[in-house]
């Protein structure tokens, strides 16, 4: 089969892992190829996720790697036989790649964490922020394109909304909040938006306030997506052209501990409640 003229993020992952995998085991390319009677073009597409592989081969090469976790194994092969075409498909060719990778990512995502201080998370934007946010940022697009890039924005909602909802945390810094991204009423709604979503079971809203000493953590805006395993999370952060997606273990880690850092220092869901409720009564 030809290479694939436009892997998804997720198929560029698996075989990034797989290359790990390999480099671990102090194999050249060559030599892997050799192992499965292929040869090094082919695993070239393989490992930057150009072509596919089955699950017999993912498990040869992870026992020619001498990989003896299962759990990573399972995980992978799993990545390997999916064939289920999801939701964001239907705007393949009318939004830019980088939206379909986070669709596809935050659906195969066992829970979520996000950092924001300036915009509230796209999970809980109202289609009125979102609108307006969109306009703002991209002014030269037409309404039509601006509407279905909202549209989708409002169907990744979804991830939180479904019978089995993933559970998510998120650290909003108050100014986020309080910036009227549109009109008043609309901030208002935006407001009580998050206040009606932070009383969900599977919901974590924390708020960190104006009024916080010693807090330098403004550069932490994060979106992590836990994998199936901790070494398939991964963490998205804004880039200066479209989104940056960040898989390496070391800087996971990092990330983790940084969550954690910033929560600690936010108010507890309770106090955050209360801070959003005086804000939207403001108004």
């Amino acid at each position: 089969m030809p290479p694939r003229p436009q892997p998804t993020a997720r198929q560029v992952r698996l075989g990034a892992e797989l290359r790990k995998l390999r480099e671990a085991a102090g194999l050249k390319a060559r030599e892997a190829a050799a192992l499965l009677g292929s040869n090094s073009v082919q695993m070239s597409h393989i490992e930057s996720g150009t072509a596919g592989v089955s699950a017999e081969r993912v498990r040869r090469l992870a026992a020619h790697y001498s990989c003896a976790d299962d759990e990573l194994i399972s995980a992978l092969v799993a990545m390997a036989t999916e064939r289920t075409r999801g939701w964001w498909d239907e705007y393949r060719y009318l939004l830019p790649q980088s939206f379909l990778n986070l669709s596809e990512l935050e659906h195969h995502a066992d829970y979520r964490w996000d950092v924001e201080f300036l915009h509230v998370p796209g999970l809980m934007q109202t289609e009125d922020y979102a609108l307006a946010l969109f306009s703002f940022v991209n002014p030269e697009l037409p309404r039509s394109d601006v509407e279905r890039w909202a549209e989708h924005r409002m169907r990744r909602r979804v991830i939180i909304e479904r019978p089995d909802p993933i559970p998510y945390e998120t650290v909003i810094h108050e100014a986020a909040l309080r910036i009227r991204v549109g009109d008043r009423a609309a901030t208002r709604a935006q407001l009580n938006r998050v206040l009606e979503l932070s009383e969900a079971d599977h919901i974590t809203v924390r708020v960190i306030p104006f009024d916080l000493d010693g807090f330098a953590g403004a550069g932490s805006a994060m979106v992590y997506a836990g994998g199936r395993v901790p070494k398939l999370d991964t963490v998205v952060r804004d880039g200066p052209n479209e989104p940056r997606f960040v898989d390496a273990e070391a800087q996971l880690a990092r990330y983790r501990t940084l969550f954690r850092r910033v929560e600690a220092a936010s108010l507890d869901p309770g106090r955050s409640r209360d801070l959003i409720l005086r804000m939207a009564k403001e108004l």
